[in-house]
């Protein structure tokens, strides 16, 4: 048995529950982990709320963390009991004390990357990697949009987009969060209503626009993303923490013959050549300290509802990380 968090039906943080769970010795292909931490992500809300129906219920939600290797499965190679991991699983179950995870999935720890920052930034090191260097690949000279940039995602993006040589114009939501985003590389900062978004971004600019808005938000954003793009520019949509964004003309990315995308990270994973590429990117930065992570809430594992509610309020700064 094992501690772990159980959503039996879909609705708000208090269907979060701590249970104890049968687990089963880990199989052909599988690890053994004593998680040590676990990351807590917008993705999970939407899961628990309904928004996502991803998960079969009764189940443990939670799609990244790290632990300790104490159990190898048979047929796993490259692993040995006491390795340090984390890793990012779309099939769930993370929101635990200790699980059976396909030795696949895993990454293995270089020593400068520690346990709470692994499981407080794979999953946002790797969005970020899709983001600045799949989705669009950003360069010396580009002016890049960044919302909710003093979120933990929104962080990272700053960091590694000021250090690819863009112009970061930053958004947040109140004025508490401007020096969190300035922190991270942002040279500009916007805060609150997005109704003046577009002209604020042209006089930074001088006219030219965002090569690329890299959007969470959704609703409340899209359409000042969409009028801040240069010509040709990118709206990279990959969230909708204010809601989901309403159908549009796609007759309107015509004006500067722009483009949209919706990316899902966890198609970019698929690929295992793939994710041990990126997930190396991402430790090399962290490693160098150009990825600085500042984790902004630790709470015990049971706190899980209560860390949702806080993310939805908006009342985070940083990644939020549970404590089995």
């Amino acid at each position: 048995m094992t501690a772990a968090i159980l959503l039996s039906e879909y609705g708000g943080p208090e269907r979060l529950e701590l249970r104890q769970v049968a687990l089963a010795e880990p199989g052909p292909g599988e690890l053994r982990l004593r998680q040590t931490a676990v990351g807590v992500n917008f993705h999970d809300v939407y899961v628990r709320s309904g928004l996502y129906r991803t998960l079969a219920l009764p189940g443990i939600p939670g799609i990244e963390a790290s632990g300790v290797v104490e159990g190898l499965g048979a047929g796993v190679e490259g692993f040995a009991v006491g390795d340090r991991v984390c890793y990012v699983t779309g099939s769930y179950g993370a929101y635990a004390a200790e699980r059976n995870l396909p030795a696949a999935l895993a990454l293995k720890l270089p020593a400068e990357v520690g346990d709470e920052v692994a499981a407080a930034t794979i999953l946002k090191g790797l969005t970020a990697c899709m983001l600045l260097r799949r989705e669009y690949r950003v360069g010396p000279g580009d002016f890049v949009l960044v919302h909710a940039a003093a979120g933990g995602v929104g962080q990272l993006l700053c960091r590694w987009a000021r250090h690819l040589g863009a112009t970061v114009i930053a958004t947040v939501g109140d004025t508490s969060k401007e020096a969190v985003a300035r922190a991270c590389g942002a040279q500009h900062v916007i805060t609150g209503a997005m109704g003046d978004l577009p002209e604020r971004v042209r006089q930074i600019t001088a006219g030219q626009g965002v090569a690329v808005a890299y959007d969470s938000v959704g609703r409340d954003s899209f359409q000042a993303s969409l009028a801040s793009l240069a010509w040709f520019g990118r709206l990279v949509n990959f969230g909708q923490s204010s809601g989901p964004v309403p159908p549009f003309e796609v007759s309107q990315l015509a004006a500067r013959s722009n483009a949209l995308s919706r990316p899902i990270v966890f198609h970019y994973l698929r690929d295992p050549a793939r994710l041990h590429q990126m997930a190396d990117e991402v430790f090399a930065l962290l490693g160098q300290g150009i990825l600085a992570v500042e984790i902004g809430l630790r709470l015990p594992l049971a706190e899980a509802g209560r860390a949702h509610a806080l993310l939805e309020a908006r009342q985070t700064m940083g990644p939020t990380i549970l404590l089995p």
